[in-house]
């Protein structure tokens, strides 16, 4: 460890009374982006960030777009060094419903939870913490050296817990501005309490509803059973059809661009501390139901799945009545990974239904959005460096880790301004985020601000 890294370190640690500080400031500041009451609390939260960023020395301001405000800050006075783009959001969740909150949700207080220090507040883990560790790290780059140690912006984000609509449209406009050599996000949770990690997989999503209609209207079961076509059989027919003894998906190539993970990620993910049985357990199941030889974690991370997320058709009202309905529908989800396409799955799964669909019937598809899974690669510079410094930071090796969700601006970074993503987040699976009483751990915050000191520093060499 060089003496300035080591100078950064311990600045870091005598700035967290007041790191804490201004965490608070920003976390007493309702911005709740999903109502337009909270409008002017979205553009103060994105002046404070706007006035920290420029305390700091980046030239910074509130960008006007035809929602809330972005925040963009730039520090590029490193010729030679690499490029980086920090991503957060400064929006929150709203707080309903507020009689489950043991406290005022935006006035930020310690807690004590399993024998840890917390701070309680709405935006504590999503995402107000988490963007603020990276801007003390920041801090502590400054107050040593007097600039950072690479050329570092930021885009802060105010619509992302209301659907992003107006990010698309900047970062397009930006993207000159915007473009860096790689990413970096910091809204996801750690492996576990003690094991750091870097996402580096996010699986895509194909999203669709089928209709299928046979006679002109619900008919009497007595007087039509077993003559009249039922969709809702018809329906359950299709619906069995998409999965294979074995519990693959049955749909024609749908597993055309889908890899085995990597040999030395595959290693990895056998050494690091996840019990499936436990996974499955806590939502009071036992049995892994998908692919036959296929362990809890790969498929809910590495492996694409089609999951049946509604069914609805005839009479579901209270007490019985005997109908042959006219219309029965179904939504079906596939979460992506690797190279699938997502217009080539929506294509097959809907020659899958037209090829199984009998006489007296026609169907309906309606599209429900589709976006391709993100892989960064696992053996790239930029990600073995950040592996590393978090491996010394929390003593533990650090976790190339898939995500079963979706992040979208992860796939708009790639796809407008092709550029990978490094997704290094402090949060925990129980940091209770988008619900009452939201926590962010005091070790996350205060050891997220070190990493990211410790990654910055890495990444400059």
């Amino acid at each position: 460890m060089t003496d300035t890294l080591s100078a950064a370190l311990a600045r870091a640690d005598a700035n967290l009374d007041s790191s804490v500080d201004r965490l608070f400031e920003l976390l007493r500041i309702p911005s709740i982006s999903t109502d337009p009451a909270y409008a002017g609390e979205c553009r103060a939260a994105a002046g404070w960030l706007s006035d920290a960023l420029g305390e700091l020395g980046f030239e910074a301001s509130v960008r006007e777009t035809a929602g809330l405000p972005m925040v963009v800050g730039h520090q590029r006075a490193q010729d030679g060094k690499p490029s980086v783009l920090f991503y957060g959001h400064y929006d929150v969740q709203p707080v309903d419903p507020l009689s489950l909150w043991e406290h005022n949700p935006f006035a930020p207080t310690f807690a004590e939870e399993n024998g840890r220090k917390v701070i309680r507040a709405r935006g504590a883990s999503d995402d107000k913490g988490q963007l603020m560790t990276f801007v003390e790290a920041c801090r502590a780059w400054r107050e040593v050296t007097g600039s950072l140690p690479l050329n570092v912006s930021v885009l802060f984000e105010g619509e992302e817990e209301s659907g992003s609509p107006s990010l698309i449209p900047f970062v397009e406009s930006t993207a000159e501005e915007l473009k860096a050599d790689v990413a970096l996000v910091c809204d996801s949770d750690m492996w576990d309490e003690a094991t750091p990690s870097i996402i580096t997989m996010l699986r895509g999503l194909v999203g669709e509803e089928v209709e299928i209609s046979a006679a002109s209207r619900d008919l009497h079961s007595g007087m039509y059973g077993n003559a009249a076509r039922n969709p809702l059989q018809v329906l359950a027919e299709i619906i069995a059809s998409l999965r294979n003894p074995d519990g693959s998906v049955a749909v024609e190539g749908f597993y055309d661009g889908v890899a085995e993970l990597p040999p030395h990620v595959a290693e990895q993910w056998k050494r690091l501390p996840f019990d499936g049985a436990a996974y499955l357990g806590a939502v009071g199941l036992s049995v892994p139901a998908g692919e036959a030889g296929r362990s809890v974690l790969e498929q809910i991370t590495s492996r694409p799945t089609c999951e049946i997320n509604g069914v609805s058709g005839g009479y579901t009202g209270e007490g019985f009545k005997t109908v042959i309905p006219a219309k029965a529908s179904a939504k079906i989800s596939f979460r992506l990974v690797g190279e699938q396409d997502p217009q080539k799955i929506r294509e097959a799964f809907r020659a899958h239904v037209r090829a199984r669909l009998p006489e007296d019937c026609t169907v309906r598809f309606s599209e429900h959005g589709g976006s391709p899974a993100i892989t960064v690669p696992a053996d790239g510079p930029m990600l073995t460096k950040a592996l590393a410094a978090l491996t010394d930071e929390w003593g533990k090796e650090a976790a190339i880790a898939g995500t079963g969700g979706s992040i979208p601006i992860v796939g708009d970074f790639k796809r407008r301004l092709r550029m990978d993503s490094l997704l290094i987040g402090f949060a925990h699976a129980d940091d209770r985020i988008h619900s009452p009483n939201e926590k962010y751990n005091l070790e996350s915050f205060h050891r997220g601000i070190r990493s990211w000191v410790r990654i910055l520093d890495a990444l400059a060499r």
